[in-house]
């Protein structure tokens, strides 16, 4: 059969994506991406060591990002994300700032992170107050609140499975169970950490459920990479894709979307997130219970 009269394949925008060696979501990555854009991706080296902040900055070392980003630039993307939320809030919003810093420098285009696109997104969508979701240990996600609060976003709750390995294959009714138990305070919005964590289907979900935007690692990547690059993510009524969504299920009294003049990170705010529990690691004792919530207490005062 002669198919020269289809004249070739359409031109594709390019989306550069370095991940860790154990990411294992392609796929979801995929989902959100048009037609006319291509995802390139390659994974960091693998190293030994379970999931935790060693982990995080060992797949987040300079070195390794510059070989990563030359390694994509063979197929001359338009714009980098590390798709790493751990490996990019594990040095706080300069770690954050210096990492998107050394791949433009290697790849001579533009960079983002999964936690920078994070602070961008819910900027985007104007929270202030979230809880939280992941799948890591306490400390990974004491991080995490760590590099929020620094950027002006409060903690009001949050849910977390202890984890080390296999994170990929966590099911969406624990994703589900983790959520309804981490909206415990008035939060405006929920965000789900992690890029191994799988979250695509149960997006829409969650906002008609709770009543509020939620976004997910994978989802915000994504998205500021393909605005990065002038292209709107595509997905199944989600709020942060959507603006019918998000003033429909996923609206909440006292949210207010802020203007879109690009992205910009918040204010830092006056107020800190919840205490920390004084439980003990995932690990150190009987194996931990299917999620782990938190109590933030009384709240403080903005």
């Amino acid at each position: 059969m002669d198919v020269s009269f289809l004249g070739g394949p359409q031109p594709q925008l390019g989306v550069g994506v370095v991940a860790p060696f154990d990411f294992a979501l392609d796929r979801e990555l995929w989902r959100w991406v048009p037609d006319d854009v291509s995802l390139h991706l390659t994974r960091t080296p693998f190293v030994p060591v379970e999931v935790s902040l060693d982990l995080a900055r060992l797949v987040s070392e300079h070195e390794t990002l510059d070989a990563a980003v030359q390694a994509l630039c063979a197929v001359s993307p338009q714009v980098i994300a590390y798709a790493c939320t751990s490996g990019s809030f594990v040095g706080g919003t300069a770690g954050e700032r210096a990492m998107c810093a050394a791949m433009t420098q290697a790849g001579d285009v533009p960079a983002l992170t999964t936690s920078g696109a994070a602070i961008q997104a819910l900027h985007e969508i104007g929270a202030r107050r979230i809880a939280v979701v992941t799948p890591y240990t306490k400390s990974v996600t004491d991080s995490l609140e760590d590099y929020l609060r620094e950027a002006g976003v409060t903690v009001t709750g949050r849910a977390y499975l202890g984890l080390t390995r296999h994170i990929w294959k966590v099911p969406y009714r624990d994703v589900v169970d983790m959520a309804r138990a981490a909206v415990v305070g008035a939060a405006d919005a929920l965000f789900i950490s992690c890029t191994n964590l799988p979250t695509y289907d149960v997006i829409p979900q969650l906002e008609a459920e709770l009543r509020m935007p939620v976004l997910s690692a994978n989802q915000v990547t994504i998205w500021a990479a393909l605005r990065a690059i002038g292209v709107r993510a595509v997905g199944p009524y989600q709020a942060l894709l959507d603006p019918v969504a998000r003033s429909g299920p996923a609206a909440m009294s006292g949210l207010q979307p802020a203007p879109h003049t690009g992205p910009a990170p918040l204010p830092e705010a006056a107020f800190a997130g919840p205490a920390a529990p004084p439980d003990a690691e995932p690990g150190d004792g009987p194996e931990p219970p299917p999620f782990l919530p938190e109590d933030p207490g009384p709240q403080p005062p903005l």
